[in-house]
């Protein structure tokens, strides 16, 4: 029998709505462990043997459970009432909308929600200044496979912000802390990366991949070369990001920031020290920091969706 206003409930379709894991999807794959783009690692409800009644607070658990991921990622749903044990549980109408529109709002990373924190997920510096190439790359490491993925689901993004330490000696200095304020904010999300900042030549845009779309080997979510012209044309910065394994066996991500500085060194000789800074020629020692943004549990999460640790990986500058 199909599901159709004004029928009972059959025990086959409640299930379908609570455990359906191919599309529709039901409520235990969107929101409990689910895979891939599916998933918030929240408890599963539980499903009627077959043959069985549908009891009412088996119903109610289900309308609880949607109003919750609701409050999460901010969909409105039908408004519904409680029912009552003894009461015929009944159709109720736009349960299979409802379970869709959740299960869009998780596969596109939760982009509505806003139970979301922060915490410092590490920080990185070059020693000292260079002339070449200076490279970092720090780790961010997950509990388990799932957790990483409902994170992202969930809403959570890593926000990766470059930089440059110590005092400008030379115009070399100014040029890598334009570079690094070009990128602003960028944050990767489940399906994408952001950039607040502006500015620079643009010179890879990768900004279309997210955490789904990462693999093993590094992608580039932002490459800017400098637009000072002829001195310091060829100069770069760019952040990577990779994954440890496929996503779904993936525990531990990699952001990794690269500075190069191709760019001729003739300003500053020996003979040349009246009023010279003491080294215009070298790159700034550059810096990396990570901060971690994580779906909390003031809208309805059981619980906070963090990291587990994080570590520098390299750190290398010549």
């Amino acid at each position: 029998m199909a599901y159709t206003a004004g029928d009972t409930i059959l025990d086959d379709e409640y299930n379908t709505f609570v455990n359906s894991s191919s599309s529709p999807y039901g409520y235990n794959h969107f929101a409990g462990t689910g895979s891939g783009v599916y998933g918030l690692g929240q408890s599963a409800i539980a499903t009627v043997s077959a043959g069985g009644t549908v009891q009412a607070s088996q119903w109610n658990s289900l309308f609880t459970g949607l109003d919750t991921i609701a409050n999460h990622t901010n969909d409105t749903l039908t408004s519904r009432a409680a029912v009552s044990a003894g009461d015929t549980i009944a159709i109720k109408a736009a349960v299979a909308t409802d379970l869709a529109t959740l299960a869009a709002s998780v596969a596109a990373g939760s982009p509505n929600a806003t139970a979301i924190s922060s915490q410092a997920a590490g920080s990185s510096t070059n020693s000292g200044t260079w002339n070449s190439t200076s490279t970092i790359a720090r780790t961010i490491t997950f509990a388990s496979a799932d957790t990483m993925r409902h994170f992202f689901n969930a809403g959570g993004y890593i926000r990766i912000n470059p930089g440059t330490s110590g005092s400008t000696d030379g115009d070399k200095d100014t040029v890598f802390s334009e570079l690094a304020s070009a990128f602003g904010n960028l944050d990767l999300k489940a399906h994408s990366t952001s950039r607040s900042g502006s500015g620079e030549t643009l010179t890879t845009n990768g900004l279309a991949n997210g955490f789904h779309d990462l693999g093993t080997s590094y992608t580039t979510l932002l490459k800017l070369t400098s637009d000072n012209g002829a001195d310091y044309g060829s100069n770069t910065l760019e952040i990577n990001a990779k994954l440890d394994a496929a996503v779904g066996t993936a525990v531990v991500l990699y952001i990794q920031q690269i500075a190069q500085d191709p760019a001729g060194d003739e300003t500053y000789t020996s003979g040349n020290t009246d009023g010279v800074p003491a080294n215009p020629n070298e790159a700034p020692a550059m810096s990396l920091t990570l901060t971690e943004f994580y779906p909390n549990n003031t809208q309805g999460l059981a619980s906070n969706i963090t990291s587990l640790s994080n570590d520098q990986e390299t750190n290398s500058a010549s």
